[in-house]
């Protein structure tokens, strides 16, 4: 069963509903008027829009708008499921995909191998047109070809289509008339201009290329999620779909936009811990998000941090996002030995079927096997409220790689090292290996099994303090709920300001009114009119550099503040700045926000029935370990213990301590002993 109702929120709210689907449980947040229930059930990795309606079903749910985060776009890059697309670009450019940058992965691979593009050569047609770079029509586009080359498209009985033309960013003419023609005939259209309307053709193509890839997919999934929830739903609820870069947007534009869903579930997450750590006074936040089959970490100085550049199965994917970095360490990742006899844990899943051993269904060794035999993780505790665990079961799983270790519980510490080695690196490619200190920061650990590590991975990288969260099981679900409502929108520029440029910037406050003015349109459409905010940045260069930085910015800055700001963003990032260079600007960006839930998201946990306890757990040694459940923590409490509740299990490790804050949350400090 879902939790208890916690206290009143503030205000009168509608009935919202958050849900994250990941690769094991799938996790729920409902709010309505009596308060704040959370559920977590199996995920359904077959039909991932099963367990949201079969779940709504057994709790009688009836929210009036679902928040869901979604990995159906990451799942069919990586399986390579999406739609069969053709593609349509300048003559002589329709090998862009395939030569890419020519540039080398692993350097020292003998026999290098790279995945195929997504649109292989056969479905690749050119057009006789081209556009010089300042958007002079140097060849004008040949309509009767084009008309050929969209009968040859549909002979292929393919349903998607991406446009994408040399220059199409600074003058869009001919990728209009061509996404209007394919149109015409039914197809799926993917055009430049709309999806990436900036310089470099190809990760502008790349982009293009996985948004209609993706398009007709995810189309498809939101239409029969929007139908299934309608039929099971009275209220019929308006579904909104997470964004990478930690804001929602409408389910239809998340179908024509797939490409930015690409980090829905992990950017939901990330929204969440941040804003918990600034309620509890910790800005300077390191986010630690550990599942059933994968870790995400996220490093927040004091605001959520972006990019553009993401790489996703070697497909480079420019949209915005946040600033996440993802290893294949979850509960449910699999130990095994390499051919040289070292053992690893994961990237392998057991995933939600079958699930670790202890779950029952499967006979592979896990992390979650791992805690259930050192006792960390309770058989007494069912996980998530629905899932029991075998501990027998398990302990035959581990004692499948327990003899180079001589035990069961010493195979079973070595699974929990090596995949808090694997985590560790993961934390200081986003702090150390950026010059941030991790000693300046606090560990905010979520997710099913973030909490069971969050003291280790502290140690392991010299963060002083750990902050779980209420509800840290569903967090990326109740993330959802307070992300804002966003649309971005951006132009590619061929703009420099000179030295002893002064005054206003014409062409950049050009570009951002119109920039403005159509993501507040894209808003209106998803119904969000008013109470929409504009914020504004841009992607600036010094002259001759290859690459950027995203700096925020303000509309109408004269052009000594521009390049000042520039100035200050590049020391802060690179420990020096170029005064005497001039500044490049590349890309206009415009963000327009509504803001999502801004009331009460307390969660109250169903107290156990049992009294605090006593019990033998192995950490270095077997040692009395204190297990109770988090609503009878009330003061401050010395390790080692465990602290149990629905959604999760927070292990409080001998050296450390935890302290009830008023918000709910659980602060874990060392204290020194051990």
């Amino acid at each position: 069963m879902p939790s208890q109702p916690a206290r009143e929120p503030t205000s009168r709210v509608a009935r919202l509903l958050g849900v994250d689907v990941g690769g094991t449980f799938t996790d729920f947040v409902y709010l309505n008027e009596d308060g704040v229930q959370i559920a977590k059930r199996p995920s359904t990795p077959d039909d991932p829009g099963r367990a949201i309606v079969s779940g709504l079903a057994e709790f009688g749910w009836t929210p009036e708008e679902v928040v869901h985060g979604s990995t159906v776009a990451t799942n069919t890059l990586l399986t390579r499921t999406g739609a069969p697309t053709a593609l349509i670009t300048t003559k002589g450019f329709r090998d862009t995909l395939a030569i890419g940058r020519q540039a080398r992965p692993d350097l020292y691979a003998l026999h290098p191998e790279r995945h195929p593009p997504l649109i292989p050569q056969r479905l690749s047609f050119e057009v006789d047109e081209r556009v010089s770079a300042d958007g002079e029509v140097l060849t004008p586009l040949d309509r009767r070809e084009l008309e050929v080359v969209l009968d040859q498209i549909e002979a292929t009985g393919v349903d998607s289509v991406a446009i994408c033309f040399l220059f199409s960013f600074i003058n869009p003419e001919h990728e209009q008339t061509a996404a209007d023609a394919a149109r015409a005939r039914g197809l799926s259209v993917s055009a430049s201009h709309d999806i990436l309307p900036q310089h470099r053709e190809f990760e502008r193509l790349s982009t293009t290329a996985a948004n209609a890839y993706l398009a007709p997919v995810m189309t498809q999934y939101l239409d029969s999620l929007a139908a299934r929830l309608e039929d099971g739903v009275a209220s019929s609820p308006r579904l909104r779909v997470m964004q990478s870069n930690g804001g929602s947007l409408s389910a239809a534009s998340a179908g024509r936009n797939a490409v930015r869903t690409v980090l829905s579930g992990p950017a939901g997450g990330v929204a969440g811990a941040f804003a918990a750590a600034e309620t509890d006074g910790f800005p300077q936040a390191i986010t630690f998000d550990m599942g059933g089959t994968s870790a995400d970490v996220a490093l927040c100085p004091g605001r959520l941090l972006e990019r553009t550049d993401l790489l996703v199965d070697d497909m480079p994917i420019r949209t915005p996002a946040v600033d996440l970095h993802t290893v294949g360490a979850g509960g449910g990742s699999i130990a095994w030995f390499d051919p040289g006899g070292a053992l690893r844990v994961g990237p392998q899943s057991a995933g939600a079927l079958p699930g670790p051993a202890a779950y029952g269904r499967s006979t592979v060794p896990t992390v979650t096997d791992a805690h259930v035999v050192l006792g960390r993780l309770r058989p007494e505790q069912q996980l998530g409220g629905t899932v029991s665990l075998d501990v027998e079961r398990a302990r035959r799983a581990i004692a499948s790689v327990a003899e180079p270790f001589g035990s069961v519980e010493a195979a079973a510490q070595a699974i929990i090292d090596v995949v808090n080695s694997n985590m560790a690196r993961a934390l200081r490619v986003i702090s150390v290996e950026r010059g941030y200190d991790p000693a300046r920061f606090t560990l905010v650990a979520f997710g099913g099994a973030g909490p069971l590590h969050a003291c280790d991975l502290a140690d392991a990288v010299g963060v002083p303090q750990a902050l779980i969260p209420p509800a840290p099981g569903v967090l990326s679900a109740s993330g959802m709920l307070i992300a804002d409502i966003t649309r971005d929108a951006e132009q590619g520029l061929h703009l420099s300001i000179a030295t002893d440029a002064a005054g206003a910037v014409p062409v950049l406050d050009g570009a951002f009114d119109a920039l403005a003015g159509h993501a507040r349109r894209a808003l209106a459409e998803d119904g969000y009119e008013a109470d929409v905010t504009v914020e504004f940045a841009a992607d600036l260069r010094y002259q001759g550099q290859s690459h950027e930085l995203t700096v925020a910015l303000d509309a109408g800055l004269h052009a000594e503040v521009v390049r000042s700001a520039f100035h200050e963003a590049h020391a802060e990032r690179f420990g020096f700045s170029s005064p005497d260079a001039a500044v490049e600007v590349v890309t206009a960006r415009t963000k327009a926000r509504h803001a999502g839930f801004q009331g009460d998201m307390s969660v109250s946990q169903a107290a156990e029935q049992t009294a605090p306890r006593t019990i033998d757990v192995r950490w270095d040694r077997s040692r009395p370990t204190t297990v109770l459940a988090r609503d009878a923590l009330t003061s401050r409490l010395a390790g080692p213990a465990i602290i149990t509740q629905l959604d999760t299990t927070v292990t409080v490790p001998p050296g450390w301590r935890a302290e009830p804050l008023p918000t709910g949350s659980l602060l874990l400090t060392r204290t020194g002993e051990g």
